[in-house]
């Protein structure tokens, strides 16, 4: 369970087995809080229920991994959803000024033409015939151009980055043995130092922590630190939303239908994804003390795994459906809460928002060949690739059977 929460099945009520300890294959306890209050409320006091662990690998690395990451000089100093302590604050602002809504907001215009252009090629092909890949063909780099637009990125192909990226979620939140942390040690170690030589330098936010951190005292690494995080949560999740989130519509018939007339907002059809399909089901906490959840003890230096996707899907009126605008929708924890919700939230639903309207006439007759698959990890979906095609008309099809057809491949072009 602990490993593919997204698998399990949900009790109506969501709140059976609210609390309760999991051990996972390594041996090691966790306590599993599914309950929206009770994850709001460890959310909302960090004091009691500490960041520190957030980054911390699920597999403990093997000495051959430590020695290979630290040959190449990776540190991962407390910055922004790892640090519990002082300097958190001062950071965060750092960051939330280069992802400010307003800087955001005033990138639609440009994401929209990259979207629009991309889909129309898209378009093209499904009427030749041909499968597409909504994920390697669409979601995988976009969210990274729009990130480039806001803070200084070092230069790299976005394929190495998207390498760098997924290496860094499967060697800190999945489980492994030691052979595949050594590869992935090898990915994540090797992208760090371009990420230390151009924090030394870089202008933009990055300057701005770097400075910070000279005039703080903080570690020297501290930018780097916020580097790292920003390219694996700043972009890489909002990929895999994405992903996640066009499956999903591609079952919701009455959703696509309503966006094409006009009657559903696009923004509500973000939020129920997020409520529905968010991309980091759980996030972890660690007991500063020992203290209770309803009565459950939990134990200082307790691991705390906090279900953020099964608190999202109790809190609305019909938890399983599909429906944009119901009652509690938005009252997801997709971006966490509290002093470390996600600073990039409003990208995230921005980048969402503009997929989604360009995108929706592509799914309304749009056939699934190969859904999105995602391996085993405690806090990160990771979907690869999600092929879609339009089938052809059955062979003797008449005018009137091609009709609704054609209809629906004309909405594309």
């Amino acid at each position: 369970m602990l490993f593919r929460t997204w698998d399990q099945p949900f009790d109506n009520d969501g709140r059976s087995g609210a609390t309760v300890e999991v051990t996972d294959p390594v041996g090691v306890p966790h306590v599993v809080v599914s309950e929206h209050r009770l994850v709001k409320r460890v959310l909302a006091d960090p004091d009691t229920f500490r960041p520190d662990n957030a980054l911390d690998a699920v597999s403990p690395m093997p000495v051959s991994a430590l020695r290979l990451l630290a040959s190449y000089g990776f540190k991962l100093p407390a910055t922004l959803a790892n640090n519990g302590g002082a300097s958190h604050p001062a950071i965060r602002e750092i960051t939330a000024r280069a992802l400010h809504p307003d800087r955001v907001e005033a990138l639609r215009p440009w994401l929209t033409g990259v979207v629009r252009r991309r889909v129309a090629v898209l378009a093209a092909r499904l009427r030749a015939g041909e499968a597409v890949d909504l994920y390697a063909d669409l979601a995988a780099d976009l969210p990274l151009l729009v990130l480039a637009k806001l803070v200084e990125l070092p230069e790299a192909e976005a394929a190495v980055v998207k390498e760098f990226s997924r290496a860094a979620l499967e060697l800190f939140w999945a489980p492994l043995d030691a052979p595949r942390q050594l590869v992935l040690a090898e990915t994540v170690g090797r992208f760090h130092t371009v990420l230390r030589d151009f924090a030394a330098t870089a202008g933009g936010m990055v300057g701005e922590l770097r400075a910070h951190t000279a005039a703080a005292g903080l570690p020297k690494d501290t930018p780097v630190g916020a580097l790292f995080f920003l390219l694996v949560a700043g972009q890489e999740t909002t990929s895999q939303f994405l992903t996640l989130l066009l499956h999903r519509l591609t079952g919701e018939s009455a959703v696509l239908d309503g966006l094409a007339r006009g009657t559903v907002e696009v923004d509500d059809v973000v939020e129920e994804g997020l409520r529905l399909v968010p991309p980091i089901p759980t996030w972890r906490r660690v007991a500063a003390r020992d203290t209770e959840l309803d009565g459950f003890p939990v134990r200082r230096g307790a691991s705390i795994v906090l279900w953020l996707a099964r608190a999202g899907l109790a809190a609305a009126e019909n938890p399983h459906d599909f429906v944009p605008g119901q009652r509690g929708s938005r009252r997801h924890l997709a971006f966490g809460a509290g002093a470390h919700r996600c600073v990039g939230a409003q990208l995230s639903r921005m980048e969402a928002a503009v997929v989604v309207a360009e995108t929706a006439p592509l799914l309304r007759d749009a056939e699934v060949l190969r859904a999105p698959w995602c391996p085993d990890n405690l806090s990160f979906r990771m979907p690869d690739t999600f092929t879609i095609h339009r089938p052809c008309p059955p062979p003797g099809a008449t005018l009137k059977d091609l009709a609704p057809w054609t209809a629906r491949v004309a909405a594309t072009r």
